[in-house]
């Protein structure tokens, strides 16, 4: 036997599909090119996309044969089924047909790699009815190199065919894009990649258990080829038994008992319990990056099934996480769920980029244990008796409120009689606020400012003109161009602030001048007022040339008050 007979194939080449039959989890895409051969209905360039290890240049290969194939007999024609016997599938199938040219653009990615191609097009095949371009990686070619494909790939004689692969289908121009037959692969299902690898491992003569199986597919992220991978690590480290613990151990896999027992840990506020934990998963062969994936991907699961309780009868879930996963689920409330699920995935961050990822993996477990024992921030607000609405203490007293809104009966009541109230208020937060007079715009904005409300108060000053103002109604103009945010911030604010409901309305029927437009005429009128005092003419007069950039008073105009009549420039 030759030196190159007895070398040892892996099995992601020794299994590599030789047929559309042998395509596992794409059966959209062999179901369309099948059909599309046998009907002679052949596009002239193909895109194949997908992740890694899913059957991108697999597919290529058997497009390149079923278009070349002739059969056993030497007589046949392009076939969905090709023979695997003659001459073009055997040296297509061994990489060394000539009229199968493969190229790899991630090293040849430049215009003198596409011109050498572009010339060779023009040629006849020597041998094949077709001649086969595969290009892989193709989005690795350089702007160039697509502009001078184009043409070629637009119009290209009828004996050649283009089979291009990629990974990262975003950085293809649409100008290629517009030109092919797209196909994307989808990831290999895991019960599917569960069946594949169970039936290459008995051919391989292993006995593997279901649950390495499972393990195995869950490493392989729904890529064929990284799962072959690590069956063929896992073969080459147990031999012909392999068992759950030994992949697991082989992958840097937490055990699933455990890693529920460490996500408890957490949720409970043990953190002592977790770090040890912790430990015990890391001194068993447990990688930090990995233990918080499978914490992420836990409090997923756990987040799903307590809105789709359904996910739990997934038969790859084991009893064991099934009959636990919904008790957690059922005990834990979302708030923490979404909140843990944004600490895993900052500590998962800092444990890729810290020096020593167990550390920082530690850390990450700290603060989530540490937040499972403070309270909400309603419950919170809650305990120290604050009105959650605005941030204000309930007890603590109102601030003062725009002169145009003196205090409520209630509150006036409370002020006189200081004998406790026989029953609480239905509300105690509205009942204690003095209620606003809110019956002019200037009113409301005044009130908008006080509440913090900066850009309701702008926008109502800058933006509304009031049309009228009454018990619970708003009508306004808004010009051309309402704002449906602000308009909704108003109703709601303006709820919140009195305790009833409001109508906001809108009209195109004039409306007073806007506040900052009254401010502005009171302003200059007031300007006006202070360069026509005798004082300042007499100034202007003793120094000619001078003039005035600036009036400064001691009291600002207000379109409500108008000012002070005895205000005088400063």
């Amino acid at each position: 036997m030759s030196e190159d007979a007895a070398a040892y194939r892996v099995l992601a080449r020794k299994y590599r599909p030789a047929s559309f039959a042998g395509l596992i989890g794409q059966d959209p895409l062999v179901q369309t090119l099948s059909n599309a051969i046998a009907m002679d209905r052949l596009a002239h360039a193909w895109l194949l996309t997908g992740v890694r290890g899913v059957g991108k240049t697999s597919t290529a290969r058997i497009i390149a044969r079923a278009l070349n194939c002739v059969g056993e007999d030497g007589s046949g024609g392009p076939t969905p089924e090709p023979c695997g016997a003659c001459d073009h599938c055997v040296s297509i199938a061994e990489d060394r047909h000539v009229d199968v040219i493969e190229m790899d653009a991630a090293s040849r990615t430049g215009i003198d790699d596409v011109r050498e191609l572009i010339e060779s097009v023009r040629y006849r095949p020597v041998s094949a009815r077709y001649k086969v371009y595969i290009i892989d990686e193709v989005h690795m070619l350089s702007k160039q190199a697509f502009n001078a494909l184009l043409k070629t790939l637009e119009e290209p004689p009828p004996h050649v065919k283009f089979v291009f692969a990629t990974t990262e289908v975003r950085r293809l121009p649409v100008t290629v894009l517009s030109r092919c037959q797209r196909f994307d692969l989808r990831r290999v299902d895991m019960e599917v990649l569960i069946e594949h690898f169970s039936a290459i491992a008995a051919n391989e003569g292993a006995e593997v258990e279901p649950a390495a199986l499972a393990l195995i597919a869950r490493a392989a992220d729904g890529s064929v080829r990284d799962g072959l991978s690590v069956l063929d690590q896992a073969m080459a480290h147990e031999g012909t038994d392999i068992t759950e613990e030994a992949v697991r151990g082989m992958l840097g896999f937490a055990d699933r008992t455990r890693l529920f027992d460490l996500f408890d840990m957490l949720m409970k506020g043990a953190i002592k319990d977790a770090l040890d934990c912790f430990s015990e998963l890391h001194d068993a062969g447990a990688e930090p990056q990995a233990l918080l994936q499978d914490l992420l991907e836990l409090c997923h699961w756990l987040t799903r099934l307590k809105h789709v309780p359904a996910a739990a009868d997934d038969p790859a879930v084991p009893e064991a996480e099934r009959t636990r996963g919904r008790a957690m689920a059922e005990a834990l409330p979302v708030p923490s769920l979404t909140q843990t699920w944004q600490m895993l995935l900052k500590g998962l961050e800092e444990a890729n980029r810290a020096a020593r990822p167990a550390l920082a993996a530690e850390m990450t477990l700290v603060r989530i244990a540490y937040a499972a024992d403070l309270p909400s921030p309603a419950d919170a607000l809650r305990a120290i008796g604050v009105d959650g609405s605005r941030g204000r203490a309930k007890d603590a007293p109102e601030p003062s409120a725009p002169t145009t809104a003196p205090r409520s009966a209630a509150t006036a009541g409370a002020a006189a009689d200081p004998a406790p109230a026989p029953a609480p208020a239905p509300d105690p937060a509205r009942a204690s606020a003095p209620q606003p007079r809110l019956d002019s715009l200037a009113a409301i904005a005044a009130l908008a400012e006080e509440r913090r409300e900066p850009i309701l108060s702008a926008w109502l000053r800058t933006e509304v003109r009031a049309v009228r103002i009454g018990a619970g109604a708003v009508e306004i103009n808004c010009g051309r161009s309402p704002d449906g945010r602000m308009l909704d911030l108003l109703r709601d604010r303006l709820q919140e602030w009195t305790g009833e409901r409001w109508m906001i309305a809108l009209t195109d029927d004039g409306g007073e001048p806007t506040l900052e437009e009254q401010e502005r005429v009171v302003q200059e009128a007031a300007d006006k007022a202070a360069m026509d005092h005798p004082l300042v003419q007499q100034v202007l007069d003793a120094f000619p040339g001078a003039r005035v950039r600036k009036v400064h008073r001691t009291t600002t105009p207000s379109p409500l008050g108008g000012g002070n009549d005895g205000d005088s420039p400063s």
